[in-house]
This record gives C-alpha cells, sequence and structure tokens, in this order.
C-alpha cells in the first residue's frame, strides 16, 4: 500500500499543470446575424484549446476567448495574439478589451478627465441615469437627470425653444440638441446625453414609425446627434437608445467619433 502510495504521489507530481488564461473585448453595433458572418473565419483559425463565447443584448456584445493549456508563458502568449487578432476585426467598434460594462467605460473616461455628465431623457425615461449610477464612484462625474416627458418640460426646465417643438416636432434634432445643451446649462457639467422618441407600442407615423429615436451628446462646445431606427418591443427600444447614446459620448470622448450622414426627417 505504502509503495501504491508513493507511485500515486509521483504520478500527481509528474503531470502537467493545465492554466487557464481569458481575454475579453466589449464591442458595439452588430447584430447576431451580421456578427456570425464577421466572425466565421476568426472563429475557424482558432486552436482546439481556445473557447470563444459570445453574448450579445441591444448591439452590445462581449467576446470571450478562454485558453485552457500547460505552460503559462506560451498561453498567455498565445492568447494575447488571439485577442489582438479580435481586437483588429472590430478596431472602429471596440467599446473595451475588458469585460467591462458601456457604462464603466463611460464612468472611468469622465473620472479619469475630471469631467461631470447629465441627461435629458423623453422616450428613455430615466434609463440612462440608472445605468450610470449603477456603477460605484458614479457620484464623482454623474451630476443629474431631467426626465422631460413633455414638451411643457422640455421647454420650462431645459429651455428648449417652443418654436423647435412646433417647427420641427418633439423627435427631431432640434429638440434633442437643445435638450443636451438645456441639460448641461442647469446643472453645469461638461457632457451631457439627451434622448426623444418613440419608444412604442404606439405615437408612431409613417415619416416617425415607433423604434425612431433622435439622441444628442454635449462634450464642451461640441454637439452631436443621430436619428436611430431601433426594432423590437418598448423596452429593448429603451435599452438600445441608452446603450447608442453612452456610445455617442464614449467616441466624442476618445475622438474617435464618427459623424452620421444628414437625415431629413420632416
Amino acid at each position: 500500500m505504502a509503495t501504491q502510495d508513493t507511485n500515486s504521489k509521483e504520478s500527481r507530481h509528474d503531470a502537467p499543470q493545465i492554466h487557464t488564461e481569458t481575454r475579453h473585448t466589449v464591442i458595439y453595433g452588430y447584430t447576431r446575424h451580421e456578427l456570425s458572418k464577421v466572425m466565421k473565419h476568426f472563429e475557424s483559425q482558432l486552436p482546439e484549446f481556445v473557447k470563444i463565447s459570445i453574448d450579445s443584448d441591444n448591439l452590445v456584445t462581449r467576446i470571450t476567448l478562454t485558453g485552457v493549456e500547460s505552460g503559462i508563458e506560451l498561453l498567455r502568449f498565445k492568447m494575447n495574439r488571439y485577442h489582438q487578432n479580435l481586437n483588429r476585426i472590430f478596431s472602429e467598434e471596440v467599446v473595451a478589451t475588458e469585460d467591462k460594462s458601456v457604462a464603466q467605460v463611460l464612468g472611468e473616461l469622465l473620472h479619469e478627465r475630471e469631467l461631470t455628465v447629465a441627461c435629458a431623457e423623453s422616450c428613455t425615461g430615466g434609463n440612462i441615469a440608472h445605468r450610470i449610477v449603477q456603477v460605484p464612484g458614479s457620484s464623482a462625474y454623474f451630476l443629474g437627470s431631467v426626465v422631460s416627458y413633455s414638451n411643457d418640460v422640455k421647454a420650462d426646465v431645459l429651455g428648449v425653444p417652443r418654436s423647435d417643438i412646433s417647427s420641427h416636432g418633439a423627435v427631431s434634432r432640434e429638440v434633442a440638441e437643445a435638450m443636451a445643451k438645456g441639460a448641461a446649462k442647469l446643472m453645469r457639467t461638461n457632457c451631457a446625453i439627451a434622448t426623444t422618441g418613440i419608444a412604442g407600442p404606439d405615437g408612431g407615423t409613417k415619416y416617425k414609425p415607433v423604434g425612431t429615436v433622435w439622441i444628442a451628446v454635449k462634450y464642451g462646445d461640441q454637439v452631436v446627434s443621430e436619428c436611430l431606427h431601433f426594432s423590437g418591443d418598448r423596452n429593448t427600444v429603451i435599452e438600445s437608445a441608452t446603450n447608442h447614446g453612452m456610445v455617442m459620448l464614449i467616441n466624442l470622448l476618445r475622438n474617435n467619433y464618427v459623424m452620421q450622414e444628414d437625415v431629413n426627417d420632416d
């Protein structure tokens, strides 16, 4: 019995130690169908010891690479290479190269630069503010939000010109940008995110169907806006607009924001 125990210990000692290395990439802007096409070649090139998992939710996708092999230094080298190749594929869409939420990434940028942000939300009903304050330490950069569901609140609290609402409608570039400027002025912040749209299930028109959302973000003196047409139910539209607004500000802060082509929604 003693000999068997000794052999067993020696076997365990001689067995190669197995190591696990994980890499994360968070991207924004792809549907599941689009992602499967883009990722097909990359996935086919991965060796058996590397597994990939993809979790996509309202255009935010978390891609995780997990490598399991003996020899920690070689494994780390290989995993870094695969991670770099993955990030190159989505060079313009990468939000984070770690396992972080969009709100975490935005918060870190604001905190590092000692900036502050406020929100003016119509169709998202405070959801952007909710997501921002879920991040610990957000009180250092988030000052507040106005849920301006009615036109009177847009005009009386945020200072949106009533003439803009009458001429262009509440769901418009002019109103979204005025909301962002108004929130920043009201709360004295460097940055702002504003949303105005039609989350559904009712309220859509021929020219502005359900899912139409205007989003404006402000950083310093720069204000940019986009018109989006989200699909899905009410909650999906709200979550999608929330993600998009935060990503717009992230890109603006990183100085890699790409202007949307002019949209005529009149």
